[in-house]
């Protein structure tokens, strides 16, 4: 099978034909060959110490069996046992640009040579020149860029600057909603992971937002979903005043929290009632910008102009971490003469920096956009619309670009999940078995898949992957029918 990211897809059409073929191997890359012994040897051994000394992210320490990654080229993994595996997680959905890219590599490289760190309040040519991509791609008012050290941060300095520019304090943000896991971003989250940590204690207010699916209002389609979200949306800003909210935070597209697209009509009512009331409206690109719904950023599908765009992940590939806050020329005219009381150490650090000028460098020059809106109109969208047809444990399928949700469902007429909100049926584990074993690593989250491949992932790896995906659902649908026969013999 092909390594190459594009070139597959430049045979059938994609917008990145004529385009020099992405993720080839760096030096060392195994190419197709089996991973060495003595790298195995390794592997086992960081498996060893990580149990020993690792803290990892969101779980009960003594519960897991992480799965090692030994090396990664383009669209594919190797894990622990040497096994090959195509990423369909873009890892947690920054690998936008795949794994290992070398125009990436080469940067980060060159820069480590040239000027491998500096302090922020110094001028360094990568975050200048990184600064000017980054606000090419935005409004015309989106002049300045904060940089931070990922989107948790961001979404905390956006709120801050929102706070200070309009003197107000209360901030809403949806339900079903992710904004990182720092004290502030974790209480604007809206998805369960919050309620450890949430003492409703720093002025946030949640609200339902429009999702059409599983409706909170009783729409029948799109339109009553966004004009009843709106009207509930309209509520809580009156009954909370709307002369002491600062802003509205929002995904363009929520990610972790079921990838489900807004309405047609809903985010430009979201625009409107801040300019009513003068709220600052802060919309969180960390994972859905830089390609990975088909546009540059996620919100220019609805076709509006944010206030602050906060950004992470995808800027560089991952590559390096990074994340930042693009502010119109309003927000920056309260901070022209006043100081912001604010900073990082990393603010902008040069490795970064020039991660992100090479990411966006690559993705424009070989159409990555491009192609993953293509890959979501002509590739994903179409193949994973058959799981609804095949597989009555599929309840929706939903997406754009190389970001779709597959919501696995206990009863279609219902639309009972599997399991009840905020928990996980145990069944989505032999469901990633069961792809894991067929070749392909799955991201999964409560009663859904989610399909996030590299954005340049080539059109035969990305049918691959969901031709795994749809052997794997057969788990599901069994899983379904003997829950269907034990409620019926019970």
């Amino acid at each position: 099978m092909n390594h190459t990211q594009t070139s597959d897809s430049q045979a059938s059409g994609s917008p990145a034909s004529g385009v020099p073929a992405t993720g080839a191997p760096a030096s060392g890359a195994p190419a197709g060959d089996p991973i060495s012994a003595e790298r195995l040897a390794a592997g086992r051994r960081a498996y060893d110490l990580d149990r020993q000394h690792v803290f990892h992210s969101w779980s009960a320490q003594e519960k897991i069996t992480p799965m090692t990654i030994l090396d990664a080229e383009g669209s594919w993994i190797w894990d622990g046992d040497g096994n090959r595996l195509l990423d369909f997680t873009s890892q947690l959905i920054f690998t936008n640009a795949g794994h290992r890219h070398p125009a990436i590599v080469r940067a980060i490289q060159e820069q480590a040579a040239e000027l491998c760190t500096v302090a922020p309040q110094h001028v360094n040519i990568a975050r200048s020149e990184a600064a000017r991509l980054i606000t090419e791609l935005l409004p015309e008012d989106i002049q300045h860029v904060f940089f931070t050290n990922g989107g948790a941060d961001a979404n905390e300095h956006a709120v801050r600057m929102a706070r200070l520019h309009t003197g107000r304090h209360k901030v809403l943000s949806a339900y079903r909603s992710y904004h990182g896991g720092t004290q502030l971003a974790i209480n604007l989250t809206g998805d369960p992971r919050r309620l450890p940590s949430d003492h409703a204690a720093d002025g946030v207010v949640h609200f339902m937002p429009a999702y059409t699916y599983r409706s909170h209002f009783g729409a029948q389609d799109d339109h009553q979903e966004a004009e009843r979200a709106l009207q509930h949306l309209q509520d809580v800003v009156a009954y909370e005043g709307g002369d002491q909210i600062a802003a509205i935070i929002l995904e363009p597209v929520p990610g972790t929290a079921g990838i489900y697209v807004p309405p047609p009509g809903y985010l430009k009512g979201v625009r409107r009632l801040c300019d009513e009331h003068g709220i600052v409206l802060i919309i969180d690109e960390v994972m859905v910008g830089f390609g990975r719904t088909g546009a540059w950023f996620a919100h220019q599908h609805a076709g509006i102009e944010p206030d602050i765009v906060t950004f992470a992940k995808g800027v560089t590939s991952g590559y390096v971490p990074m994340g930042g806050v693009a502010m119109d020329d309003a927000i920056y005219s309260s901070f022209a003469q006043t100081p912001y009381p604010g900073g990082l150490t990393y603010s902008g650090h040069p490795l970064a920096a020039a991660a992100a000028v090479a990411t966006i460098t690559a993705m424009r020059e070989e159409r990555m956009v491009e192609h993953a809106r293509w890959l979501g109109e002509e590739v994903i969208g179409p193949r994973a619309a058959r799981f609804l047809e095949d597989h009555p444990s599929v309840g929706d399928v939903r997406g754009l670009g190389a970001f779709w949700a597959v919501e696995l469902v206990a009863d279609r007429q219902t639309r009972a999940p599997l399991a009840p909100y905020g928990q996980t049926p145990e069944v989505m584990g032999r469901i990633v078995a069961e792809a894991k074993h067929r070749g392909v690593l799955p991201f999964t989250n409560m009663n859904r898949i989610h399909i996030a491949p590299p954005i340049n992932i080539s059109a035969e790896d990305a049918l691959t992957g969901l031709d795994a995906l749809d052997a794997a659902l057969a788990v599901a649908d069994d899983h379904v029918a003997r829950t269907a026969d034990d409620g019926a013999a019970g």
